[in-house]
């Protein structure tokens, strides 16, 4: 038995847990949680004297319903319904039921929670400590770690520059390959969610920035190595492979906190900070659209909730009667 608990449970419900360790590689944590919330909404059917098999979309209903009675929060309720329908869905796949019930229930409405963003000043203090790290590059060093060093410190100012400046995800970052580039015509293609290509313009300093560490001496030559898979890959590691997204994680992470700024930044952040900022300057939502390469434009609205919050601190701010 690969889960198990001092309580006895339904084979049903038992069979699925083990399916998620053994077939979905969830972790202890993730399948006990499942299981808290399964055996809960299997009690509320043995109360009304029916098993999982007997479960309908009726009886689902009543359920969600008993648990916004009870007061608990939307985004809870929504975790649970989601636990149930993949338990449901497994079920239905396995043959045990001939329909999904949970198929068309709706979920409990869930507040959209607005994107942590940063200040346009306290981008600009990012990128400068970047920029800035190249003249920290100190000796006593021997020539080749002093190439290394300065090599690195320019691929990280470009790699900031191109992750704010296109509103690139960490992974559309770390994937960009030379051949993406077309920097004449100052853009780049981004090969996006499900393959989607789509082209991000790119400003001046980006622009100059790649340039640098592309085309430098030292610079991306001093860490390519000749062999390898990463020979058409734009950022590479300290080894000469391609970055990790932990690896791209953690060098972010260190001028965020060279720049001094608080609070929680990830490399996601400056993603919503380049779509906050266009909208504040009077940019396109269609345009945004295009750039993040968001299917929906209702994914790229939320941002614009974003830029109201920040018409109302201005209003608050500067305007006499406010």
């Amino acid at each position: 038995m690969i889960y198990a608990e001092e309580k006895q449970k339904d084979p049903l419900l038992e069979e699925f847990l083990n399916y998620l360790v053994a077939e979905r590689g969830l972790s202890a944590n993730s399948v006990e949680a499942y299981g808290r919330d399964l055996d809960q909404f299997v009690s509320y059917l043995s109360e009304r004297g029916k098993e999982i098999l007997d479960v309908t979309s009726r009886l689902l209903r009543g359920y969600l319903a008993r648990l916004a009675e009870a007061g608990l929060a939307p985004r809870s309720g929504a975790r649970k319904l989601s636990a149930i329908r993949m338990f449901l869905r497994y079920l239905n796949d396995t043959g045990r039921l001939s329909g999904d019930p949970g198929e068309n229930i709706s979920g409990p409405k869930l507040p959209r929670k607005l994107p942590e963003v940063l200040s346009v000043e306290e981008v600009e203090r990012v990128l400068e400590a970047a920029h800035s790290s190249m003249d920290k590059v100190k000796s006593p060093r021997s020539d080749t770690e002093i190439r290394r060093a300065i090599a690195l410190a320019l691929r990280d100012h470009a790699m900031l520059e191109v992750l704010y400046g296109a509103g690139l995800r960490i992974s559309e970052l770390i994937n960009l390959k030379m051949g993406d580039l077309y920097l004449e015509e100052e853009f780049l293609r981004i090969i996006g969610k499900g393959d989607k290509e789509r082209i991000v313009p790119l400003g001046e300093p980006a622009i100059n920035a790649v340039r640098r560490y592309r085309d430098g001496v030292p610079g991306r030559s001093t860490l390519l190595r000749t062999s390898g898979q990463a020979k058409n890959v734009l950022f590479l590691n300290v080894r000469g492979g391609p970055l990790s997204r932990m690896g791209a994680w953690r060098i972010i992470h260190s001028y965020v906190q060279a720049a001094g700024i608080k609070g929680h930044v990830t490399p996601h952040t400056f993603r919503h900070s380049f779509a906050t900022h266009l909208l504040e300057g009077g940019a396109d939502l269609r345009a945004v659209q295009e750039m993040l390469g968001h299917a929906d434009i209702s994914t790229t609205e939320i941002y614009t909730h974003v830029d109201r919050s920040y018409l109302r601190e201005v209003y608050k701010t500067f305007h006499p009667r406010a």
